[in-house]
C-alpha cells in the first residue's frame, strides 16, 4: 500500500541546537553508526515498500545534494525541492505542494525516527475518514516534546512543551498523513508552522491518532543525538 504514497521529508530546519556537534552539516546528515540519518532513514522507507521521497532542503542543502549524487538507493526515486529562505515546515509542504500528487500523502519530519508500519498507518488513516492523521508516540519523558491529549484515536488538543512534565504521555512523533484538500490550504501559505499554522487550527477532534509504543527517536539535541546508534540499532 505505501508503495504508491509520496513522502516528503521536511529537512530545512537550521539545527541552531545541534550546531555545536554538527557545525557545518543539516540535521539529516548528522552521522549515526558511521552513515548519515538519512541513509536509516531511505533505506526504512525503502524496506517498507516506499518508492518515492521528495526532500525538502533548505540550510545546507548542498551537503545532501552531493551526497545523493554519489549514493543512490536503487528501487527508491529520491527528489529534492530546496527553499531559498527559511520557510518553516507548513512553508516547506507549500512549496513542494505541486510535485505531491498521491492521496494521502505522507509528510515527515526529517529529525526523527520512529518504529511503526507505514502501511498499517495509511489503512488506519483510510478508515479514519479525516484530513489528517498522526503517528502517536508514548513516551516515558515528555519534556521537550509538545504533549498530544488523545480521546480514543482523536486528538483533542496539542499541549506545549513543558519541562517539568515527567508522567509518561502520547507525543506527536512528526509522522503524518494528510489528504490532497488539507494540502491544498496548506498550499496558501508562504510560511510558517505545520504544528502552529496547521494543525493547531483544526478542529478539536478531526485529526486521527495512530499509536505507537515501539522505539521513537528525535535527533534534535546533542542528547537524543548520542542516543541515536543504540536507538536504530535495535
Amino acid at each position: 500500500m505505501i508503495h504508491s504514497t509520496d513522502i516528503i521529508v521536511l529537512a530545512g530546519g537550521l539545527g541552531t541546537r545541534l550546531r555545536g556537534v554538527l557545525p557545518d552539516a543539516p540535521k539529516i546528515m548528522a552521522p549515526i553508526a558511521g552513515r548519515p540519518f538519512l541513509d536509516h532513514l531511505l533505506l526504512w522507507f525503502r524496506d517498507q515498500g516506499a518508492r518515492r521521497v521528495l526532500l525538502g532542503l533548505g540550510y545546507r542543502a548542498d551537503a545532501v545534494l552531493r551526497y545523493l549524487q554519489s549514493h543512490p538507493f536503487p528501487g527508491l526515486r529520491v527528489e529534492t525541492v530546496v527553499e531559498t529562505e527559511p520557510l518553516g515546515t507548513a512553508g516547506a509542504i507549500a512549496l513542494a505542494r505541486r510535485l505531491l500528487a498521491s492521496d494521502p500523502v505522507l509528510v515527515v519530519n526529517g529529525d526523527t525516527f520512529v518504529d511503526a508500519d507505514l502501511s498499517a498507518f495509511l489503512a488506519a488513516h483510510r478508515a479514519s475518514g479525516t484530513e489528517a492523521s498522526l503517528l502517536a508516540a508514548w513516551v516515558d519523558c515528555p519534556g521537550r516534546y509538545g504533549r498530544l491529549i488523545v480521546d480514543h484515536d482523536r486528538v483533542l488538543r496539542f499541549e506545549e512543551k513543558d519541562p517539568s512534565a515527567v508522567e509518561p504521555s502520547w507525543i506527536n512523533a512528526g509522522f503524518y498523513l494528510f489528504r490532497q484538500s488539507l494540502l491544498d490550504r496548506i498550499a496558501l501559505l508562504s510560511h510558517g508552522s505545520l504544528e502552529r499554522d496547521v494543525l493547531g487550527r483544526l478542529s478539536p477532534g478531526s485529526i486521527h491518532a495512530f499509536p505507537i509504543r515501539g522505539r521513537f527517536l528525535d535527533i534534535g539535541t546533542p542528547e537524543s543525538l548520542g542516543s541515536a546508534e543504540e536507538v536504530l540499532r535495535v
